[in-house]
């Protein structure tokens, strides 16, 4: 019996992304961290230094489709935890934090389920040739784009 390859549809993309994500969350389970969260810290740890608080919440919400109340809570849950920290240069004012740094404890968090993840994600990429996987970057960065100008333009 031969099975057919699929063609690349919303069903194929979303049972991927799901099938690699709870993968994910499986790992993060382990830690106490959730999906959004590990989103977040990594936009921290890759960060050379502090970073506006403004634009964790604009990338947060705008990668996960999200709204910019649920990013700030995001946000706070790990400020919460100790995983991020106010960063205030001395040109503004103590009681107005507008950037954040990753803490030790942070970096730590995603060092280590980063370094979980990284030999699962090799098992499940191993043997795909590099030119699928690039095929497959590009083909997937271009429906990400047209699907932010349609949701773009559905919230006009």
């Amino acid at each position: 019996m031969t099975t057919a390859t699929p063609v690349l549809n919303p069903r194929v993309i979303a049972l991927a992304h799901y099938a690699a994500r709870a993968v994910l969350e499986t790992v993060l389970a382990r830690h106490g961290a959730t999906f959004q969260q590990s989103v977040t810290l990594r936009l921290a740890a890759v960060a050379e230094g502090a970073v506006e608080r403004g634009r964790i919440v604009e990338d947060l919400a705008g990668s996960l489709k999200i709204d910019t109340a649920e990013a700030h809570s995001v946000v706070d849950e790990l400020i919460s935890a100790g995983l991020l920290t106010p960063h205030e240069p001395t040109r503004e004012p103590a009681h107005e934090p507008s950037r954040l740094r990753i803490t030790d404890a942070g970096r730590e968090l995603f060092e280590t389920t980063s370094a979980e993840t990284a030999p699962i994600t090799a098992r499940v990429y191993a043997g795909i040739p590099a030119e699928d996987l690039a095929v497959a970057g590009r083909v997937l960065s271009l429906i990400t784009e047209r699907a932010d100008e349609e949701l773009a333009a559905l919230k006009g």
